[in-house]
């Protein structure tokens, strides 16, 4: 949790973090709908009919000028653990994460001034990221205008990660406003100092030996390339099924052998890996993902009125342990959320937490039962 708030987290919370992390979500989107629709070209029509669907029904979220995505599992604690029940005592999943993970819920947020399919970082007015746990919401980034806004529930992942964080009357003055952090309080900063703060660690980064991180493009050419050379496998790989429901719903079910088509998919993408990705690892092999299971898994695209509701990706199948039991991962859309600035936010310097987090903790602040000191590092 330390780690989470030293100044290498605070400086990558930055504008252009958010910006892209938004836009690559939209952009991976985008790709995922133009390689399902793409099958309406030369499939069944059975697929015909459902990338007719599914591409309308991304079109529509495109058309919007404001979007709340939220990403889950779907499952409960005792089936995550039930995962690694043949692990050494030490590797098992310890109660607190297997809570957390089946009641964890990642949601971004964005609005614009255009429909989102014709936005630029420039049209973006507001955006949010939050990381909420089944009880509570763990940490959360508001950038409106000009602002950012942070708030993290620092005893609460402490008490998750067994690591206890000391008290705000634990510290000595020199920690000034970071004690607003561990008091789970919002305080406000400058978007502009925190992208300079990026934008000097990358700097940093780069004097030492590494490659600042790039934002991933791709020239038209190589997009329409990738495009076709997906939409191949996918034809190839899945089988599409639609089904009614009830209330204006209907789904859309593409169902593939899971190792085939990740292994096949990944090989197009591979030569391309360096521009998606600059300065990042290597992409899995064949080889890596020989154990890999090749079962089918299914995902579940639900229309609600002909627009995108959410999506299902049934992963029982691919763990024995969870055979007969609820194990998925959800993405849904969220209706009516709006981005707007906390109350009782305090303004703060990013230099000035940087300091607070020197001096209060590293610099001689109590974590547990012990102190840090100089005297201690000796």
């Amino acid at each position: 949790m330390v780690g989470l708030l030293g100044d290498r987290h605070l400086g990558r919370a930055s504008e252009e973090t958010v910006i892209s992390a938004i836009r690559n979500t939209l952009a991976a989107t985008a790709v995922a709908t133009a390689v399902l629709a793409g099958t309406a070209a030369c499939g069944t029509v059975e697929n015909l009919t459902a990338g007719q669907k599914l591409d309308r029904a991304f079109d529509k979220l495109g058309e919007q000028h404001s979007l709340t995505l939220e990403l889950g599992l779907d499952t409960d604690a005792a089936t995550l653990k039930a995962l690694d029940a043949d692990a050494k005592p030490e590797d098992k999943m310890p109660d607190g994460i297997a809570e957390l993970f089946s009641g964890a819920r990642i949601s971004v947020s964005v609005e614009s001034k255009k429909p989102l399919k014709d936005s630029d970082d420039k049209d973006f007015s507001a955006m949010a990221l939050k990381f909420s746990g089944p009880k509570e919401d763990l940490f959360e980034y508001r950038l409106i205008g000009d602002d950012a806004y942070v708030r993290a529930d620092v005893n609460a992942f402490a008490k998750i990660s067994g690591s206890p964080m000391p008290g705000t009357d634990e510290l000595p003055p020199e920690a000034g406003a970071f004690k607003k952090v561990l008091a789970g309080e919002w305080i406000k900063v400058s978007a502009k100092d925190l992208r300079k703060t990026g934008e000097e660690m990358a700097q940093q980064e780069a004097a030492g030996g590494g490659k600042p991180s790039a934002s991933p493009t791709l020239d038209a050419q190589a997009q329409k390339k990738l495009m076709n050379d997906l939409r191949q496998v996918i034809v190839k790989e899945v089988e599409f099924k639609t089904a009614g429901g009830t209330d204006g719903t209907e789904h859309v079910k593409a169902t593939a052998p899971f190792r085939t088509l990740l292994t096949e998919l990944l090989d197009e993408i591979r030569p391309l890996a360096g521009q998606l990705a600059p300065g990042g690892g290597g992409l899995p092999t064949a080889d890596d993902l020989k154990d890999a299971p090749n079962k089918k898994v299914t995902a579940d695209f639900a229309l609600k009125n002909g627009a995108l509701s959410d999506v299902s990706v049934d992963l029982a199948p691919l763990a024995e342990e969870a055979k007969g039991k609820k194990l998925a991962l959800v993405l849904r859309t969220v209706k009516g959320a709006r981005t707007t600035a906390p109350s009782g936010a305090t303004e703060v310097r990013v230099d000035q937490l940087m300091e607070g987090f020197f001096g209060g903790l590293m610099g001689g602040g109590t974590l547990g039962e012990g102190t840090l000191s100089e005297d201690d590092e000796s």
